[in-house]
């Protein structure tokens, strides 16, 4: 999730094969997963792996991300970026998709999934934008959470984005995964693990974090089948799962 551009390449680096005696010591004790110094290399560690990571969704206003993010549930970020394009040029506004109908709606989204409800959200995001915030995407999470479509994750990734500010980290199904791989997050909630992961991480770090986790995720960290042998991560990682140790 694009500072106003779609994903960068980015490269996935092995750590060398001999382990450190400090990373060996800090991943070997199942107490210190919320050590300070663990923390801090495995930020150290995504930080080598994607340096210049962006936002996957591709716009160019905080409007246009707002509908991308809506649109992204149980759907791909490669779709909605399919699907994106054509949306805006019919409605470019949310003046302008206020208007829309949702037939016409549906038709554009069909392929993300769920497009009944997906319209009736973005129709009304567009609607309470237009009488609301004079056409303008708010600025803060308690005005976005009051948007159609738009709960807290969405928030976070519209204020991260766009206005740079740090409210909260985005969870998605791969920050959630992870967290939990690495031992961040014990929670069973979203909600449940970004309180987890406030707690621990820097606020300067929250909306990065969220970005490279979510590469991590797509690269190397598979739900079904991590890609260990290829994880920056794998020594500082004690999730049961592993496919590979060194």
């Amino acid at each position: 999730m694009a500072g106003i551009k779609s994903s960068p390449k980015t490269a996935v680096k092995k750590l060398s094969a001999k382990k450190p005696a400090a990373a060996r010591k800090v991943a070997a004790s199942q107490h210190g997963d919320l050590a300070p110094e663990r923390i801090a290399a495995i930020l150290k560690g995504l930080d080598e792996a994607y340096p210049d990571v962006e936002c996957a969704l591709t716009h160019n206003s905080p409007w246009e991300l707002l509908v991308a993010t809506i649109l992204s549930a149980q759907c791909t970020d490669v779709r909605v970026n399919m699907v994106t394009p054509e949306l805006f040029r019919r409605f470019p506004t949310p003046a302008a998709m206020a208007k829309a109908t949702l037939p016409e709606l549906e038709e554009l989204i069909r392929t993300t999934g769920f497009f009944h409800n997906k319209a009736k959200s973005i129709e009304g995001a567009a609607s309470k934008v237009v009488q609301e915030f004079g056409g303008k995407v708010p600025q803060t999470l308690a005005e976005l959470i009051t948007i159609p479509g738009a709960a807290r994750k969405t928030a976070n990734v519209v204020l991260g984005v766009c206005f740079g500010k740090a409210e909260g980290v985005v969870v998605d199904t791969h920050v959630f995964r992870i967290a939990h791989r690495l031992g961040l997050a014990k929670g069973d909630t979203a909600q449940k693990v970004e309180q987890e992961l406030m707690a621990i991480l820097p606020q300067s770090r929250w909306i990065n974090f969220s970005h490279q986790i979510i590469y991590h995720g797509r690269q190397v960290c598979d739900a079904r089948k991590p890609k260990c042998d290829k994880c920056n991560l794998e020594q500082l990682c004690n999730s049961e799962d592993k496919t590979w140790k060194s």
